[in-house]
């Protein structure tokens, strides 16, 4: 018998993928250079050498046998060490290889961190706009996910609106920052109070709110900002994180679970991720991947490239009258659409061979997102088309 859940899910495919896979048909017409497609993000510069050379070092030293079994249950313990080393550094935390769990990515890293802190019928609350990917890893997990409305002004947290949905059945709070669409980065001042409002509330319901926080682009930052690590500021933080912006490496499925020292039993969360691992598939990531990511941790891809391009975009939309919050990180910029239905305004864009994604995907109607992780060259020659069509559709 077929499942119904996921028959029913086909009608549901992502418009992300959808506006993508029709870019890639109009680049068979006219030539891909030709379609100015911001819609997926997909990291558009190559992999740091430090970790090609990790991996051919691995594959001509190692034992093959060894290098290309099974990982162990929890994962491999030097890589989980060197990783715990890192964040200790970096952000003054005490990890350590007990409080670190390899991944596949961190869709891998969510569903390991959702069923860590939360029961089946149990409410994970986030905030618009947000991954739309959230709502199958939370639903996945039994439980039901609750969207904060956004603060569009700026897009930190609406705290008033937060407050009023906080409840009793409250098990979780998930964000992600930087912020995939906005590409805002929360503040020092938003971390502290949000980790204030869920000390309170974990008081007064009776129960330790969990903070998950999805942090795949940590390292792409912008204005000489200092990236953020909110485990800093809440002890109850699984922090969920992926390789795949910061060494580029989407394809490879490589991220962690890293639980704070002081969460609620701390030294429980691991061993139940390797639990949980054999009810959801995502066991034991790729050997050879761990051991080559572990010699690069203080590495990164030239991320310098989504600055430049945040910069360029910034420029022109201002200079064509968009409404658009400066993003602090990401390769993401998230404008108001010039009318108010920001799925026809994307429809309209096509004409244009301009690939934008609807905000009604993030939880934020009105708005779209552009991922500019494609070549300054072609971010600069998308202009003209954004100018033709921005003039003939609505400024004529």
């Amino acid at each position: 018998m077929i499942a119904q859940k996921y028959l029913d899910m086909l009608g549901g495919t992502s418009v992300i993928r959808q506006l993508a896979e029709w870019s890639a048909a109009r680049g068979a017409q006219i030539g891909y250079e030709n379609v100015f497609d911001y819609s997926l993000g997909n990291p558009s510069v190559p992999c740091p050498p430090e970790f090609t050379r990790a991996v051919r070092d691995l594959l001509d030293t190692e034992e093959p046998v060894a290098l290309h079994g099974y990982s162990p249950t929890l994962t491999i313990p030097s890589v989980r060490a060197a990783v715990a080393e890192n964040l200790n550094r970096r952000f003054g935390m005490d990890y350590t290889l007990d409080h670190i769990f390899m991944t596949t990515g961190a869709a891998g890293a969510l569903a390991h961190a959702l069923r860590c802190v939360a029961e089946p019928g149990q409410d994970v609350l986030t905030f618009a706009p947000y991954f739309p990917e959230y709502k199958p890893y939370v639903e996945g997990a039994g439980c039901r996910l609750r969207v904060v409305p956004p603060r569009v002004e700026d897009f930190q947290i609406d705290f008033d609106a937060f407050e009023s949905m906080l409840d009793a059945n409250t098990a979780a709070v998930l964000i992600n920052t930087p912020n995939n669409p906005s590409g805002i980065a929360y503040s020092p001042e938003t971390l502290t109070r949000l980790a204030d409002l869920l000390r309170a509330a974990s008081a007064r319901f009776g129960h330790h709110i969990f903070l998950i926080s999805d942090e795949p682009y940590r390292e792409i930052v912008f204005d000489g900002a200092a990236q953020q690590h909110p485990a800093v500021y809440y002890a109850d933080t699984l922090t969920c994180y992926s390789f795949s912006k910061s060494l580029s490496l989407p394809g490879e499925r490589i991220g962690y679970v890293a639980a704070n020292p002081r969460c609620e039993m701390a030294d429980r969360i691991v061993p139940m991720c390797g639990q949980i691992s054999r009810g959801t598939g995502h066991n034991c990531p790729a050997s050879l991947i761990q051991l080559a990511v572990a010699r690069c941790l203080d590495k990164t891809s030239d991320l310098s490239v989504y600055e430049r391009n945040m910069q360029l975009l910034w420029d022109e939309l201002v200079g064509l009258g968009f409404t658009v919050v400066r993003p602090g990180g990401t390769f993401y910029i998230f404008p108001k659409a010039l009318e108010e239905d920001a799925a026809a305004f994307c429809r309209k864009a096509q004409a244009y061979d301009l690939a934008l994604v609807p905000g009604d995907t993030f939880g934020c109607p009105g708005y779209f997102r552009m991922a500019y992780c494609i070549d300054t060259e072609k971010v600069q020659r998308s202009f003209a088309a954004l100018e033709r069509f921005v003039k003939e559709q609505y400024r004529g």
